[in-house]
């Protein structure tokens, strides 16, 4: 006989795309006698919990449901429970319910109950526009609307390792990105620093990151994914048109690191608290030349290593005459070491935003990965 958690997953899939909320909270009332539910998603900036059906949002940092979202695990508080909302590492926000039983086992329960509502958001994210709505504290550009369906997720998570990224201006990003993919053997990230403005810059990330992944797909080497994306790029602009971007693949198994860098972003190694610029050969960005040999390197990382890729509109954002690149970043890159790739990167973001003391004028992508070692 199948038990109350049991019952809740079957009924989050049996659901209507826009009723999953609903149709639990039925379930749950039922189940563990829980009168009250919210769904609070985060939104683009990672920096609001907003409500699904409408109401206040939570921004304080000490507040439970942002304690629950930091270290992902449930916190109850006066009777009230909030649980991470989220699957394989992309974290989508946070379920409130009340009154939750004062029983450990009811609380796992619902732990898990709310991992399934991350993962049947994720599935029905593609036929219903209401989670994607609730999820903005106002309108998106046309770019940006356009950047944010091309990424792959804002974290990801496996054994051997952590991954996470973040573009910036939020609400109004037009040409950088990044993108990835693993196969358990195998991690694949791309950075795209993009160029230009408004919908042209986004569309031209678009292309790169669909050749870049029809090359991926075809199982082509690191050096042939740029070649290809080169040709699409020179092939419509002629050679008007082109961007910068940084290729990796990491060996999951030995931390071999294989980089093609296409006038890329800026790729950075914390290693034992100490930061240092990786040197990488400087390659003609995708588009600018018709029929380019793009070259690979390798590097080996270590167990433990980090990686950031930051983009031009970090390294060069400035504030009082100052640049964030010249001043702040590696001091702030030492002190992410003890966060999570996702909370390393948020904090990132906001340090930047505080030190040019206000919204950024140009695009800025950060990506973290966190190689952990072989798994067994």
């Amino acid at each position: 006989m199948s038990g109350p958690e049991d019952q809740a997953r079957r009924t989050l899939t049996e659901a209507p795309a826009d009723l999953l909320l609903d149709r639990l909270v039925g379930e749950l009332k039922e189940a563990y006698q829980i009168t009250g539910a919210e769904l609070y998603q985060v939104d683009y900036r990672l920096a609001e919990l907003l409500p699904l059906n409408g109401g206040e949002s939570i921004t304080g940092p000490g507040h439970p449901a942002w304690r629950c979202f930091d270290h992902q695990e449930p916190i109850v508080t006066d009777g009230t429970g909030w649980f991470p909302v989220g699957m394989r590492g992309e974290r989508r926000g946070v379920l409130r319910l009340s009154p939750v039983p004062d029983d450990p086992t009811a609380v796992g329960e619902l732990d898990a109950i709310a991992t399934a509502l991350g993962h049947e958001l994720a599935a029905v994210s593609a036929s219903t526009d209401i989670y994607l709505t609730a999820r903005r504290t106002r309108r998106l550009t046309l770019a940006a609307e356009m950047q944010w369906e091309l990424l792959p997720g804002r974290s990801r998570i496996r054994p051997s390792f952590s991954l996470a990224g973040q573009l910036e201006p939020a609400y109004a990003v037009r040409g950088d990105g990044f993108d990835w993919s693993d196969d358990g053997h195998r991690l694949w990230l791309s950075v795209v620093n993009g160029s230009g403005e408004g919908v042209a810059a986004s569309m031209l990330t678009s292309l790169a990151t669909h050749a870049l992944r029809n090359a991926r797909r075809a199982e082509l080497g690191l050096a042939d994914q740029a070649a290809l994306a080169d040709q699409a790029i020179y092939a419509l602009h002629r050679g008007e048109q082109h961007l910068s971007a940084l290729l990796l693949a990491l060996d999951l198994e030995t931390g071999t690191l294989t980089v093609v860098d296409a006038g890329s972003p800026r790729l950075v190694r914390l290693r034992d608290g100490e930061v240092a610029e990786q040197v990488l050969e400087k390659q003609f960005p995708l588009g600018m030349f018709e029929g380019t040999d793009y070259r690979e390197q390798h590097f080996q990382l270590r167990r433990g290593d980090r990686l950031f890729v930051v983009s031009d509109g970090v390294i060069d954002a400035t504030g009082q005459n100052i640049r964030y690149g010249e001043t702040a970043l590696d001091r702030f890159l030492r002190r992410t070491g003890p966060m999570e790739p996702l909370d390393a990167v948020r904090s990132l973001i906001g340090d930047l935003r505080a030190f040019v003391a206000g919204d950024l004028v140009d695009d800025a992508v950060v990506v973290c990965l966190d190689w952990l070692g072989p798994q067994p």
